[in-house]
């Protein structure tokens, strides 16, 4: 498939200038979690940076929408392997998250057809990672359950988690111009957690 019509199918990558390679992301007000984390103060989605900015730009909007309305079309997995292939490090969700099961099988089969791409996915959908075993997960995959509450430890159910702190952080784009630069530590099966400032 030609990127120009993988574009076209699934709404095209997003391009975070903190990362290594592109992203995806779908419409934060989408989140099943993360609507209702948003109302709770203290939170880690209160005060959601993809719920305001440019995010409520009604061009960016749309082409959030329909990025998540192509998740049901058909050439939806052939179309994100044609957009990936070639990147050493892809990370799902920069806003947004899983929508679904069948959602979650779609990205499976995703990263099994891009071997050599690095996958990381965090997420608070924390009902569908409890219906799996972790070792079902690509290998090229890492899925970072994040704690819901700032200062809240990891949980303790999942092997990879992240977290939002006050008090510490293991994550340094803080204080490297807010980018990854050399860190690959968000990809890496061998950090279980990962601390990320609260900004």
């Amino acid at each position: 498939m030609l990127k120009k019509e993988a574009r076209q199918i699934t709404g095209g990558l997003s391009a975070p200038s903190k990362m290594p390679g592109p992203a995806y992301n779908l419409p934060a007000s989408q989140c099943i979690t993360g609507q209702k984390l948003v109302k709770v103060p203290g939170s880690v989605c209160a005060g959601c940076y993809a719920l305001k900015g440019r995010y409520r730009f009604n061009n960016v909007k749309t082409a959030l929408e329909r990025r998540a309305a192509s998740i049901a079309d058909p050439d939806w997995v052939k179309a994100m392997v044609a957009l990936i292939s070639g990147h050493e490090y892809f990370r799902w969700h920069d806003s947004g998250d899983i929508q679904s099961v069948e959602h979650l099988k779609k990205i499976f089969e995703v990263c099994k057809l891009t071997p050599f791409t690095r996958h990381w996915m965090p997420t608070r959908e924390a009902r569908f990672l409890k219906l799996m075993d972790p070792d079902i997960i690509p290998s090229n995959l890492i899925i970072r359950m994040s704690s819901h509450m700032i200062d809240q430890g990891p949980v303790t159910f999942w092997p990879w988690t992240s977290t939002v702190s006050t008090q510490a952080k293991t994550c340094p784009a803080a204080d490297q111009g807010n980018k990854c630069q050399s860190c690959r530590a968000c990809w890496d099966r061998a950090v279980p957690n990962i601390t990320y400032p609260k900004h």
